[in-house]
């Protein structure tokens, strides 16, 4: 008796319909950035698993964090090298959730130290990598295009002239908008924001912003100290008595200083940290006045668009190179760029950077290229920079003062050219952009530029999952449509190249 061959059927196993993406940013911007597509990634795929690197407003968007963006964030070359064992322990932390996650597909933003050694672990797994906010490659370290060319499968841009840059070099490359472009201004009015931070609205406002790291802080603010201690110096003369040669200061000097000054805290900065630094300046900076003397009043703000409030009521700011000056411009407030590094990054960046051909020859009187991005836009040198040696609170406020000034040349100039840039910086024609009904909440997660990411992170899953994503945003969109209607809010599109400065202080 011969058997028959047993037959065994088996049902098609499922795929996994809850991809796994695996995010790195490690800067206060990365992180907002970050935690709007994360954001917006949750509404059209709920059962979406992230994991990765990130700040706080990631962690809140619903990222799992394996390593703390504020444990790592360190800036320039020497900095790094100091803190180089911190760094790997992270970095191998990162690295062994990759290989253990396997996720589906990884979004790196910005923070190139970091992420071009992950976009090499990621590759090698056969991770997809969608980079977004390039690195700066078409100022220095143009070597590394070959790892984006070998390591990244889609590069969005948020300046239109690196679009142009990466396709001339063989990178498939995108320009999505710049997400701050398309955000409307801060609601809080002038009256309501001096409440709240308790600022006298009679007096013009100034912000400093020194920057999201701490190296960054201690290279920036002890000269936006001495600059705001100036102003209290010269309050304390003006208010003073001199009797026998000695000389008394009014008891309530502080009380009568020209200008309130406004520090927005990174989500990468604790608060009660900072605090004790300026406790610290103030000690060693005012101490020939006796221990009664009142310290230098910085009013901290630590709330969640701290940095964009201030820019919007500020007379005029200080701002270090980086994301905040994109935001000052945007916001329409004049400003001068600073920053310091140490000596040797300094030297080192000099000699490195090097702009394409195609950029407008903007180099100073020492030779010194311009860093700020927003005369990179401009193609001009449109705001001042003051940069290593040349950054004190002396220069600072010299280029400053023509700024505060009601219709002086250097003010309107600015305000014109800081139009330019915000009209430069949104993707296509106003026709071309999303519009989302109002009041529904027009946060960072429904900006063009962030669907824009999130659809060329969806387009990498399986079938499945993209359609998916497309029946979840349809609804949402729906259900957002029959809100509008119910409320009876027109549809309208927020212009925030209209957007200026409304401080009249």
């Amino acid at each position: 008796m011969s058997l028959s061959p047993v037959r065994i059927y088996t049902l098609p196993i499922a795929e996994n319909s809850n991809p796994r993406i695996f995010f790195s940013a490690g800067e206060a911007s990365g992180d907002a950035y970050g935690a709007a597509i994360i954001t917006a990634l949750r509404e059209r795929l709920p059962g979406v698993a992230l994991t990765g690197l990130g700040g706080v407003r990631m962690e809140a968007a619903g990222l799992d964090r394996i390593v703390h963006a504020e444990d790592i964030a360190v800036m320039g070359i020497t900095e790094i090298l100091l803190h180089i064992p911190r760094i790997l322990l992270h970095y191998r932390k990162l690295v062994k959730s990759i290989r253990r996650q396997k996720p589906d597909i990884a979004v790196l933003i910005d923070f190139p130290d970091v992420n071009f050694r992950l976009a090499k672990h990621l590759h090698r797994a056969g991770v997809p990598v969608i980079w977004f906010v390039s690195p700066q490659l078409w100022a220095w370290k143009r070597r590394r295009l070959r790892w984006v060319q070998k390591r990244v499968s889609k590069m969005l841009v948020i300046f239109p002239f690196e679009e142009r840059f990466y396709r001339e070099r063989g990178v498939d490359a995108q320009f999505v908008g710049h997400p701050l472009a398309e955000a409307p201004p801060p609601r809080i009015t002038r009256e309501e924001y001096a409440a709240k931070l308790g600022l006298d609205p009679a007096k013009p406002w100034i912000a400093l912003l020194p920057g999201s790291r701490w190296k960054e802080l201690h290279g920036n603010l002890p000269a936006l100290h001495e600059l705001a201690m100036g102003d209290l110096l010269n309050a304390a003369f003006a208010n003073a008595s001199f009797e026998n040669g000695n000389f008394t200061p009014s008891a309530d000097f502080a009380a009568h200083t020209q200008f309130e000054f406004i520090l927005p805290v990174a989500s990468t900065i604790k608060v009660e940290d900072l605090r004790r630094y300026l406790t610290e300046l103030n000690r060693d900076n005012l101490k020939y006045f006796g221990p009664e003397a009142a310290g230098v009043r910085i009013t901290l703000d630590s709330g969640p668009d701290a940095a964009r409030e201030a820019l919007m009521h500020a007379r005029a700011s200080v701002v270090a190179s980086g994301t905040a000056t994109v935001q000052a411009a945007l916001l329409g407030n004049p400003f001068v760029v600073v920053y310091r590094v140490s000596n040797l990054t300094y030297q080192l960046v000099r000699r490195l950077v090097r702009y394409p051909e195609e950029f407008a020859d903007m180099r100073a009187a020492n030779g010194d290229v311009p860093i700020s991005m927003v005369n990179l836009i401009a193609q001009r040198r449109l705001v001042p920079e003051l940069l290593q040696d040349e950054f004190t609170a002396a220069s600072v406020a010299t280029a400053l003062t023509p700024l505060l000034a009601e219709g002086s040349p250097a003010r309107e100039a600015q305000l014109a050219g800081l139009k330019e840039i915000r009209q430069n910086l949104r993707r296509g024609k106003p026709s071309e952009q999303v519009i989302y009904p109002t009041p529904a909440p027009f946060t960072f997660r429904r900006r063009a530029s962030i669907l824009r990411v999130t659809d060329a992170v969806i387009s990498f899953l399986p079938p499945d999952q993209q359609a998916q994503a497309q029946e979840a945003e349809a609804q949402k969109l729906e259900a957002e449509r029959l809100e509008a209607q119910r409320t009876e809010v027109p549809r309208t599109e927020t212009k925030p190249e209209t957007v200026e400065s409304t401080s009249k202080q």
